[in-house]
């Protein structure tokens, strides 16, 4: 049986309609259609084979993939890559047919932990990139790996820097102060406090921090008196 031939047959024994639905409303910016309604579980252990397969190459090279559930495969595939380098190819080979939040979000960072330095080298590109997922994906490999040990100021400015218009950036760069209010207080809440977010998006990383059980009530009632009015 080919790669094609095993997904495909894969995908068709998987299939649930009603959580096919049930993705179609947490993703409505693709098509409806391309969702088959497969779980990410299932998705998770059904990539481990593929990615045992000698013609797993092949595979990944048919991009763009039409059907969300291949986009996944595809990403639960090239985190399991182990080597850094090959790891960052096969990332930036993918990450422009990234088209929604949820295969963006469910790409794991983790393997770029290996090498900080050279993530953060990568994070710098990925933030200029014109392709709206590879920014969201940037922004949230710096709140995954370096909000806590790793973490540098500098790395607030620049997020703060980003300035697009795509819905799904702006949630992120909300989030990932929303978590830095979190772990790094003093630091976050100084940019807050200093307006350098547009508004749209420092009212929304305060309402998630507000919403956060690692918020002290303290902080919380200072974020609230920080919220600003939408012009």
């Amino acid at each position: 049986m080919t790669i094609q031939e095993d997904i495909e047959t894969f995908l068709a024994l998987h299939a649930d309609e009603g959580y096919r639905a049930f993705q179609a409303k947490l993703i409505p910016n693709i098509d409806p259609g391309s969702i088959i309604g497969v779980r990410t579980p299932d998705l998770r252990k059904f990539a481990k084979r593929l990615a045992r397969r000698s013609d797993v190459d092949e595979f990944l090279a048919m991009l763009p993939h039409r059907i969300f559930e291949k986009a996944q495969l595809h990403s639960f595939v090239i985190v399991q890559e182990r080597d850094f380098g090959r790891l960052v190819a096969q990332m930036e080979r993918f990450l422009p047919f990234v088209d929604n939040w949820a295969t963006c979000d469910q790409l794991s960072c983790r393997g770029l932990a290996v090498d900080p330095d050279a993530a953060l080298a990568k994070v710098r590109s990925w933030l200029e990139s014109d392709r709206e997922y590879t920014v969201r994906f940037a922004i949230g490999v710096l709140m995954q790996l370096f909000l806590d040990e790793r973490f540098r100021p500098e790395h607030f400015a620049w997020v703060v820097g980003v300035s697009r218009p795509e819905y799904y950036v702006n949630m992120m760069r909300a989030w990932y102060f929303a978590e830095a209010l979190a772990k790094q207080p003093a630091a976050a809440e100084e940019v807050i406090v200093s307006g350098a977010l547009d508004v749209w998006t420092h009212n929304k990383a305060i309402q998630k921090a507000v919403e956060s059980r690692r918020i002290s009530p303290e902080q919380k009632e200072r974020l609230r008196a920080l919220r600003r009015r939408l012009s």
